[in-house]
């Protein structure tokens, strides 16, 4: 029996949950899947909280905070399981879409890793695809001027794929680590995250890591979760000074691309 192995990093997340609700009862006590959750030292409270899903997850709880790709390293790199999701604590799952990404890895097994459609809670795209990185893109986007995106909306419309093909399978170069469906040998054989990345920018770095070795990344784009996504870094000071130490090592490691 092929068994799955759903790994997630919390730390005082506001949505785990109702994500942790949702999840058992969709998956119940289905043996092909395992979830394996990581707490990287969040409040005594949210501990309690978290502890009473023990008889649904595999629950580590750290003795401090090492950041996401140490949390899913530690979840998966001695894992047995032949795949693995990498799932973020504000993800709506249905079983049946895993159940769809897993036939699809099932039936090609070229593909290493397999990103579905990302949404809104209201059913909107997110555009977490990327086919490059450059720090001119990310300047763009944290830029809060609306007359600027606009002179550039061609450049962000190519940055963020969002004319990606939608009825067919498409080989892509980066996708987000928000959910990916995983082989595990893949994963082991670039040694997980890098874990010098605290936060931000360990999934390109994983998925550049994957095509340097020839792996292929999927997007699938019949397949959907929903993501809160709350663009912490956009909000936060303290998120946002995190983001641009990960992004000095991305580009320092990857080669440096100003357009």
């Amino acid at each position: 029996m092929t068994k799955i192995n759903i790994s997630i990093v919390t730390y005082n997340s506001s949505h785990i949950f109702k994500v942790l609700d949702h999840l058992r009862s969709e998956f119940g006590i289905d043996e092909r899947f395992g979830f394996t959750i990581f707490d990287n030292n969040s409040t005594e409270e949210y501990k309690k909280r978290l502890r009473k899903y023990e008889e649904f997850a595999k629950i580590t709880f750290y003795h401090e905070n090492r950041g996401f790709g140490f949390g899913h390293n530690y979840n998966l790199l001695n894992a047995n399981e032949k795949y693995f999701v990498i799932f973020n604590p504000d993800i709506i799952l249905n079983k049946q879409t895993l159940l769809e990404l897993f036939d699809k890895m099932e039936a090609d097994p070229s593909i290493s890793l397999l990103v579905p459609k990302i949404l809104n809670a209201d059913g909107t795209t997110q555009h977490l695809i990327r086919n490059r990185v450059s720090v001119f893109d990310y300047a763009l986007r944290f830029i809060p001027f609306k007359f600027v995106k606009k002179i550039f909306d061609k450049r962000l419309a190519s940055y963020e794929c969002r004319n990606i093909a939608d009825d067919r399978f498409v080989d892509i170069r980066i996708g987000s680590g928000c959910f990916m469906f995983l082989k595990g040998e893949s994963f082991k054989e670039v040694n997980g995250f890098d874990e010098r990345y605290f936060m931000y920018f360990e999934d390109y770095d994983l998925c550049l890591e994957l095509k340097k070795r020839n792996k292929r990344i999927v997007y699938s784009p019949f397949s959907s979760v929903i993501h809160f996504y709350e663009r912490g870094a956009h909000k936060n000071s303290n998120l946002f000074k995190i983001f641009m130490k990960s992004m000095y090592k991305f580009f320092n490691k990857w080669g440096w691309r100003f357009f």
